[in-house]
């Protein structure tokens, strides 16, 4: 039975309840009105009728037989109680009286005549106003003993009704307690359970589900609420595992990020210190995380100078303008470039964007700066290295206009201008490779199965008045029975005519140069050795970049620090490998490899 009929259930007792009790009451006092209606119609009237019958008695008692008005009126009077006979023996006695009375007007009438016939005979005293008085006084306490009967019978009737009556009402007292006492706790015991399943679900309790002990309205919502915590439970979990993934995700992207970060609330409060910013401020987050920033301040220099563009009364431009962090760093200098972001928030409760903090954020520029050191090396190199043959051929010019110059002489400074051009071409075709590289549009090969020693042998003899003007002596060491490799000739050659004029740079005069060519597995190998000052370990790398230089011995810098670096592009290209083995003071061994043809 659900709740809504529970009630109408209730309420229709209560109104059965009254209603039975009004109608009771209706009826009882219906009952008495009846009760006093027939006492006054039947006994009292009687008895009035009675009195009347006394009082012409009264007179009859006087002169009985000449006293006929008194007759008539006691003769009406007991018509009438003729007429209202209602209790057992008043007949008899209205017989009795009925039949004095004609007696005492046969006397009277008796009397009558003697008067009118003129005699003389007195009217004598009459026995039967007596009797008739008797016989009245009978009926009367016929009626009054009635009267009384009926009375105290209708006040038992009375007595009973009420009695019934305030049973009646007690039962309609204890009957509404029990509906006040029931009702009311059956809408609110559920209201209650709601509302404490309610109160968990506020403080994110899900398991407080609410009991179905019943099948009517709350019972309905009781099952909702349950379902409606069952997906609360099922989303929260899948929530709560979203927020974790994310969370660690976040954490993950924050603790790999190679910047420093630093994120502050609005009221400058650390909130999250990544482990970069940790490393460069030389402090553990434990020390930082919570901390006001105007007390970190004090206690770091770094911490101090990444706070001071705030300060400022134009920070955009405070930021902008803020030099280079330079930061010590594993033993090396690195640079550090600070950027500030405010961090804002939509508050729907207000309709309006409010300031929640600060990202501060140190980005490592050390290589873009170290790019620009190089940068403005290699420009500075370039300019040297081209103003350097441009200034001989100048130089040469001049000489060759003179007519007095021998013709020897002439054929000699023609081909110094000669070697200074293609000096010059091969710088301005280096420049150009690097362009071309950097643009994305990739080395154009033309692989076909090549013989490297013819390779060896063009590029030697290439070099060959280099190597004569330094004295240098060049060994060739070839296997006997050398196999084809897949190479593009051109940039093979260049590539070794590169390293033998790099060679021929660093060895001493009339050292010797090695150039070997071997198998080695599935490859050719090609090595070329000098007596120069060598390389570093920690410079074998290095050298393979663009713009590298390392000076020597006597402060002399090289090219342009782009041979190398495009030669490794031409070999890798090729499926092959270019490295370096070096130790200072013991001379360098340059090799590359190619596939050998399948």
């Amino acid at each position: 039975m659900n709740l809504k009929t529970k009630i109408t259930v209730g309420f229709l007792a209560m109104l059965l309840l009254l209603l039975s009790i009004g109608g009771y009451a209706y009826y009882s006092l219906r009952q008495l009105d009846r009760s006093s209606r027939d006492v006054l119609k039947a006994n009292l009237y009687s008895v009035n009728l009675g009195l009347r019958m006394l009082r012409s008695l009264d007179q009859l008692a006087r002169q009985p037989l000449a006293d006929t008005a008194g007759t008539a009126a006691f003769t009406a009077a007991l018509r009438e109680e003729a007429r209202n006979v209602t209790e057992p023996g008043e007949q008899q006695v209205v017989d009795d009286l009925q039949n004095l009375t004609q007696q005492l007007r046969q006397h009277q009438q008796q009397a009558q005549r003697a008067v009118a016939a003129g005699q003389t005979s007195p009217l004598g005293i009459s026995a039967e106003p007596y009797r008739l008085g008797g016989l009245t006084y009978q009926m009367m306490a016929l009626n009054t003993d009635a009267l009384n009967r009926k009375t105290e019978a209708a006040n038992q009737r009375a007595d009973q009704a009420n009695r019934n009556l305030l049973i009646f009402a007690t039962l309609a007292v204890l009957l509404a307690l029990a509906l006040v006492g029931s009702v009311p706790e059956a809408a609110v015991q559920p209201l209650r359970r709601l509302t404490a399943a309610l109160d968990h679900a506020t403080e994110r309790n899900f398991s407080a589900s609410i009991p179905q002990e019943s099948h009517d309205e709350f019972g309905q919502v009781a099952r909702a609420f349950n379902r409606m915590l069952g997906q609360l439970r099922e989303y929260r979990t899948s929530t709560a595992a979203e927020l974790i993934t994310e969370r660690n995700r976040a954490a993950s992207i924050v603790n790999t990020l190679d910047e420093g970060l630093l994120l502050l609330d609005e009221s400058r409060h650390i909130l999250l210190a990544n482990p970069v910013l940790c490393e460069l401020l030389g402090m553990p987050a434990e020390k930082l995380l919570g901390r006001p920033a105007a007390t970190v301040r004090l206690e770091n220099d770094l911490f101090q100078a990444m706070l001071k563009p705030l300060d400022a009364p134009n920070r955009e431009n405070a930021v902008a303008e803020a030099p280079l962090l330079h930061i010590a760093q594993r033993g090396e200098e690195a640079f550090y470039r600070l950027a500030v972001q405010d961090l804002v928030s939509f508050n729907e409760a207000t309709e309006k964007t409010e300031f929640v903090g600060q990202i501060i954020t140190l980005r490592n520029v050390s290589d873009f700066k170290k790019l620009d050191q190089v940068k403005s090396n290699f420009l500075a190199t370039v300019s040297h290295e081209l103003k350097t043959p441009l200034s001989s051929i100048n130089l040469n010019t001049k000489l060759l206009q003179d007519e007095r110059l021998p013709a020897d002489e002439r054929q000699r400074i023609t081909g110094y201008i000669r070697q200074e051009t293609q000096r010059l071409q091969r710088m301005v075709a280096e420049l150009l490779d690097v362009s071309r590289l950097d643009a994305g549009a990739g080395i154009q090969l033309d692989v076909q199965p090549t013989n490297l020693a013819d390779v060896v042998n063009f590029a030697t003899s290439t070099v060959q008045p280099q190597l004569d003007d330094k004295q240098l002596r060049l060994e060739l060491h070839r296997s006997v029975q050398l196999p084809e490799a897949r190479a593009d000739v051109e940039k093979t050659t260049w590539v070794l005519i590169n390293l033998l004029a790099n060679a021929i740079r660093y060895s001493p005069v009339g050292a010797a140069l090695a150039v070997r060519v071997a198998v080695a597995g599935a490859f050719v190998q090609v090595s070329v050795q000098d007596r120069g000052p060598g390389i570093a370990a920690e410079h074998h790398d290095k050298i393979f970049q663009r713009f590298a230089q390392l000076p020597d011995k006597t402060g002399y810098r090289g090219g342009s620090g782009l041979g190398l670096s495009i030669a490794r592009e031409f070999i890798t290209t090729q499926g092959g490998r270019l490295w370096v083995e070096s130790e200072l003071g013991s001379g360098s061994t340059f090799h590359f490899t190619l596939p050998v043809v399948a």
